[in-house]
């Protein structure tokens, strides 16, 4: 588990801009920025993810604070939900899963803050 990013800073890489297309499942279509932590293993043998909230543009790289982690049950990888360093929103779970619930959905999962 990831354990370890919680409340911490990362500098996030987006790969996947707000407005755009999952690359293998057309039909999801991201509506927040969603990269990864460069130099990272994730379960999937992949970098890291992260959803990154409160970015309402697409954006290339971002220094964030992991808020919460995303546990599939279902799938062998796990993500972080970050907000950009200067936000001032107090997340619950339900807001992080409202946000993420666009992808989130097609699993079973829990949020850990």
């Amino acid at each position: 588990m990831l354990k370890k990013y919680l409340n911490k800073k990362i500098e996030v890489t987006i790969d996947r801009p707000i407005n755009t297309a999952h690359p293998k499942h057309k039909n999801i279509i991201y509506k927040l920025n969603y990269g990864y932590i460069k130099n990272t293993v994730s379960g999937d043998g992949e970098e890291i993810d992260v959803y990154l909230l409160e970015e309402e543009k697409p954006v290339e790289t971002v220094l964030a604070k992991v808020i919460a982690i995303i546990h599939r049950f279902n799938d062998c990888e796990d993500k972080l939900v970050a907000v950009p360093l200067n936000s001032k929103i107090k997340y619950t779970k339900e807001m992080i899963y409202n946000l993420v619930s666009f992808q989130e959905q097609y699993f079973e999962s829990e949020i850990i803050m």
